[in-house]
């Protein structure tokens, strides 16, 4: 089956709203590149057959995928914050009395969070502290 170059552009066009609607795989994004490729291709009668107009499809959008997909998903991704599991070392605040072996509430980053004492000593309010690690929401602090 013979497919016009503006076929090939409307399935580009397709595709590429396809990746802007799905959340972060950067998958469909080749794929309507190499659609749009074949349509100029297929516009300035240099595409062939229509096997061949399927091959360069396959061809664009597989090497398109390998050489291109991972260093624009970590330039993409490069800004983001660090996630929660990276937050020891961080200062935190004591906002109500952690006893040895208890719990209290320390706040870190504007937010309030569950709090364990990781020494001995009781964590006296208004105390800063060093977050020593973090077992789900809770906070395992250290003074400073």
């Amino acid at each position: 089956m013979v497919m016009a170059w503006w076929v090939w552009v409307l399935v580009g066009f397709g595709l590429l709203a396809a990746e802007m609607v799905t959340p972060g795989g950067v998958f469909a994004l080749f794929f309507g590149v190499s659609a749009l490729l074949v349509g100029v291709l297929v516009a300035l009668g240099l595409a062939g057959p229509p096997w061949m107009e399927w091959l360069l499809f396959s061809v664009f959008s597989i090497v398109g995928l390998v050489l291109f997909r991972r260093p624009l998903v970590k330039r993409f991704s490069a800004g983001r914050r660090r996630p929660v599991d990276r937050l020891e070392g961080e200062l935190a605040v004591v906002v109500e009395d952690v006893p040895p072996g208890g719990t209290g509430k320390a706040e870190l980053r504007g937010s309030s969070w569950s709090a364990r004492s990781a020494g001995e000593g009781i964590l006296a309010r208004g105390q800063r502290c060093r977050v020593e690690r973090i077992e789900g929401l809770t906070l395992w602090l250290r003074p400073e």
